[in-house]
């Protein structure tokens, strides 16, 4: 049995234009195409399929899925092996769900008449998160800052490492506390703390201006980013992103 590529996008939810991109890469060929020029696929080809799309939710690069793909012998312990890992993905999810929670507690507990709130312990909200999670697209649109990040990951200490996600939150508090205030994100003040972000940015790697405004995008796309911001105050990752813009159009451009 065979389906057309208008099948399988509707079962897979993978739009027509990526598996003719997933074609014309090599990493999912058709079966056969028909006289008509339209793509057919078999079972053989929906099974991998189901394996890229659980290698992408895992945040493989393209490169590496076809990799894996191409060294591929024993399908069901491939198979067995993305089990594992989703397994442990989910874990890591919960983790991620009991620290926001605990967020949440922490932020209604300490309210003050500023309506800004206090965290008792700051470290707590990285809990579940993974700076590396996004490495694979990173690697891909910026090689050369992703090889620099990962030495500068790697030569730090767990102090270090600690320290660095004390002052990570520290800033994020006070970006909150201009917000609350109205400040535009244009005013000095808030721009100051751009620049001491855009500095803590590079001890990791040195965005140009379009890489650091799609950092401050990424904040308000990504689910997780964009908890982590709001968390704090409401709107924040936004507020960031919007002054993270201000500050690569005027200093990086």
């Amino acid at each position: 049995m065979a389906w057309s590529i208008a099948d399988v996008a509707r079962m897979s939810g993978v739009t027509s234009r990526t598996l003719r991109y997933y074609d014309e890469i090599g990493l999912l060929p058709p079966a056969w195409i028909g006289s008509n020029g339209h793509r057919y696929y078999e079972e053989a080809d929906l099974l991998r399929l189901q394996q890229i799309l659980l290698m992408r939710e895992l945040d493989l690069g393209l490169r590496e899925i076809q990799a894996v793909l191409d060294s591929q012998v024993d399908q069901l312990a491939a198979l067995r092996e993305h089990h594992r890992r989703l397994l442990a993905e989910r874990d890591r999810l919960e983790t991620l769900a009991r620290t926001v929670g605990r967020t949440i507690a922490e932020l209604e507990e300490g309210k003050d008449n500023s309506d800004m709130a206090k965290i008792n312990r700051p470290e707590n909200l990285f809990e579940g998160f993974e700076p590396g999670r996004h490495e694979a697209e990173a690697r891909e649109r910026w090689p050369e800052q992703w090889e620099q990040s990962r030495r500068a990951i790697a030569g730090m200490t767990t102090e270090g490492m600690e320290q660095w996600q004390r002052e990570v939150t520290a800033q994020m508090i006070r970006m909150a506390e201009f917000m609350v205030a109205g400040t535009p994100v244009a005013d000095p003040a808030v721009q100051a703390e751009v620049d001491a972000h855009y500095q803590g940015v590079c001890r990791f790697w040195t965005p140009c201006a379009a890489a650091y405004k799609g950092l401050g995008q990424t904040y308000v796309d990504d689910p997780q980013f964009r908890t982590n911001f709001d968390s704090i105050a409401e709107g924040l990752a936004a507020y960031q992103r919007d002054a993270m813009a201000v500050y690569a159009n005027a200093r990086l451009s």
